[in-house]
């Protein structure tokens, strides 16, 4: 029995695959050069909330006690006067 050779299909088809290989590998190796290759840059920190004065602290609950109705003006003007130190 005589056995039929690979002919030009199949070579053209070898060669082919051959070209195709090569071509994916060389862009995966292109692709990770350019990740290496490019400088990361990362977010700038938040800045750091200023420290709060514990004395505008008082004076902005005693104005929000005020707004709300819970302490009367001579209530808050009081409650002012000692926080300030008057």
């Amino acid at each position: 029995m005589r056995r039929r050779g690979v002919g030009i299909v199949g070579v053209a088809a070898v060669a082919h695959h051959a070209a195709n290989k090569g071509a994916q590998q060389q862009a995966a190796a292109d692709q990770a050069a350019m990740q290496q290759a490019a400088p990361v840059y990362e977010a700038p920190a938040a800045p750091a909330a200023p420290a709060s004065d514990p004395v505008t602290d008082q004076l902005t609950n005693l104005a929000n006690l005020h707004a709300s109705g819970i302490l009367t003006d001579k209530e808050f003007a009081a409650a002012k006067a000692k926080v300030i130190g008057i």
